[in-house]
């Protein structure tokens, strides 16, 4: 099958790299480049397992094929640890969000995005913008709160 080159900068790296057409992009990531966080959930776009963003938005990786994402940018989870965890991260350990762990790292991202465009949301703000991901446990409330939490722990970093 044809290939065609693609180069996508991935967490700040830089790759090259041919793939079929027909490739996705959580293919491209867990496959090609090894980033194994970024999870393949349902392969209908209905759970957002797969979230990441592309260029700051947030999307589901298993709708976008590798070739749209060339000369982007992505994020992954991989991505967001620098020197420990992000306070994403810390809060849905702290506050019991991570549940089976297997939608963490999409509601990870989703909430990512979510605080970079509002830094100070509400917990109705935050159960609507989390609408596209689901948590197959139910652990919601964990969720929610560990957003929360990890808000006013970015605040706070912000403002010291």
């Amino acid at each position: 099958m044809e290939r065609v080159p693609i180069q996508v900068r991935v967490n700040g790296v830089e790759y090259r790299h041919e793939v079929e057409p027909r490739t996705l992009l959580v293919h491209y990531l867990r496959e090609t480049l090894g980033l194994t966080g970024t999870h393949v959930g349902c392969d209908t776009s209905q759970c957002g397992a797969c979230t990441v963003l592309l260029d700051g938005k947030a999307v589901k990786s298993c709708t976008v094929f590798a070739v749209q994402a060339d000369g982007l940018e992505v994020l992954t989870v991989e991505g967001l640890s620098h020197n420990g965890l992000h306070p994403i991260q810390e809060g849905f350990r702290e506050k019991h969000g991570l549940q089976c762990g297997f939608c963490t790292p999409g509601m990870v991202m989703a909430a990512y995005a979510l605080l970079q465009e509002h830094p100070n949301p509400t917990e109705e703000e935050i159960r609507h913008y989390l609408e596209g991901n689901l948590c197959r446990c139910t652990g919601y409330q964990g969720i929610v709160e560990a957003i929360r939490w990890a808000a006013e722990r970015m605040a706070a970093q912000a403002a010291d």
